[in-house]
């Protein structure tokens, strides 16, 4: 997928971590950040790559007034598709079965890593896809959204 600039992002949950000067933040949810040079800003500051896992974890793009929706579906789709601790075999089947349908579904491919062919890691534009195809890949792997 071609890399789209986006200029503004979400704060979909509350972030804490050093920035990529080394100060630590505490941004709270909801808090808006702009986007420039392929860095988030904040308070006009570089804070991360607009790449880095930190972008991903605590960040959503919201150039469509979108950012917290898209947010909430891409944290409960990664939920719904992690191993719980202590997982049992009945749960490691059901885990499997939910992936079995990711890996089979044709638009769920253009959010694979393609360099990984043995196991899924979701690339980039998972983390900025459009609402829609979350909502379509929260339904296929039953994912519910808690709204905040």
């Amino acid at each position: 997928m071609e890399q789209i600039i986006h200029k503004r992002y979400v704060a979909r949950r509350r972030a804490r971590f050093k920035g990529c000067n080394g100060q630590q933040v505490n941004i709270p949810y909801g808090s808006i950040l702009e986007a420039q040079d392929g860095f988030l800003l904040w308070k006009g500051q570089p804070l991360c790559v607009d790449t880095s896992q930190n972008a991903h974890e605590f960040f959503s793009q919201d150039d469509d007034g979108q950012g917290q929706e898209r947010g909430q579906l891409v944290a409960a789709i990664l939920t719904r598709l992690e191993t719980p601790p202590n997982a049992g075999e009945k749960c490691r089947a059901e885990l499997q079965a939910r992936w079995n349908k990711v890996w089979a579904d044709p638009l769920c491919q253009n959010y694979k890593r393609p360099e990984h062919e043995d196991f899924w890691i979701w690339n980039h534009d998972f983390y900025d896809a459009p609402v829609e195809d979350l909502r379509h890949i929260a339904a296929l792997v039953g994912a519910v959204v808690k709204r905040q």
